[in-house]
């Protein structure tokens, strides 16, 4: 019975990608063979286990002191944000060598410039389970308030999301969201990080601009988001805008 549970997985995952491809047709060769992209399996158990572990954490939690975890959640915020500004950096580098245009980019104009985007897209991806930390660190603290069903979907759909992103439109116009959301991840990891150490709440009073901007943000990012699936979908639309104001000028 053990050994029949491999071939059952590998039937599992044949049909589920047969029905991804079926619903988004073609995926992007340039990406065939990265880490976690070829099957979903990957993305969708982790997706379980995470919120498996929502249930069953705050459960065991329930009759349990709270959790400091002050040096723990120190490495992990300063860590988040090194990668933040790592991807920010890298996002802004590599759309200006290839001279991405705001407006719309198709995916196939610049050359290794896309590629080096589709990299830094690939560790957006994975952020996005690493950030599903956030909750288990809630759940330890009992800071159950703060797991609402908005924050769940939100660390749950990211993650599975950016497993189609990178698998159909791994670079283009894809890289204007994350270059903005790896800025206000590097302020706002660097917000926690500092607000783990009691001698730094004095010096924490920029908040209120954070707040603003998270929010600014989150309006953008539904119309970046329709802008993203859009030229992906219409490659074709891209190319006839190319005289439209890119991130470098001649």
């Amino acid at each position: 019975m053990i050994h029949e549970i491999p071939s059952h997985i590998q039937s599992l995952d044949k049909h589920v990608n047969s029905f991804v491809d079926y619903m988004f047709g073609e995926r992007d060769a340039r990406v065939r063979g990265w880490p976690l992209l070829d099957s979903y399996l990957p993305t969708f158990f982790l997706t379980l286990v995470y919120l498996s572990t929502i249930c069953l954490g705050t459960q065991y939690m329930r009759k349990r002191p709270a959790y400091t975890l002050r040096s723990l959640l120190i490495t992990y915020n300063f860590g988040v944000m090194l990668l933040s500004l790592y991807m920010f950096i890298e996002l802004v580098s590599a759309s200006w060598e290839g001279r991405y245009n705001l407006l719309c980019q198709n995916l196939h104009s610049a050359g290794p410039a896309d590629i080096r985007v589709a990299k830094v897209l690939w560790w957006y991806y994975f952020s996005k389970a690493i950030e599903f930390m956030d909750t288990i660190f809630f759940i330890l603290r009992k800071k159950n308030s703060q797991i609402t069903f908005l924050h769940v979907y939100h660390h749950a759909s990211m993650f599975n999301i950016w497993w189609c992103v990178l698998n159909w439109i791994p670079c283009g116009q894809s890289f204007l969201g994350p270059t903005l959301n790896s800025f206000i991840h590097v302020l706002m990891y660097s917000y926690y990080g500092l607000s783990t150490i009691p001698s730094m709440h004095p010096y924490l009073w920029w908040k209120k601009y954070l707040t603003q901007a998270q929010l600014t943000y989150s309006r953008t990012q539904r119309k970046e988001t329709a802008a993203t699936t859009f030229s992906g979908l219409n490659n074709g639309y891209c190319k006839a805008i190319n005289g439209s104001p890119s991130m470098k000028e001649d």
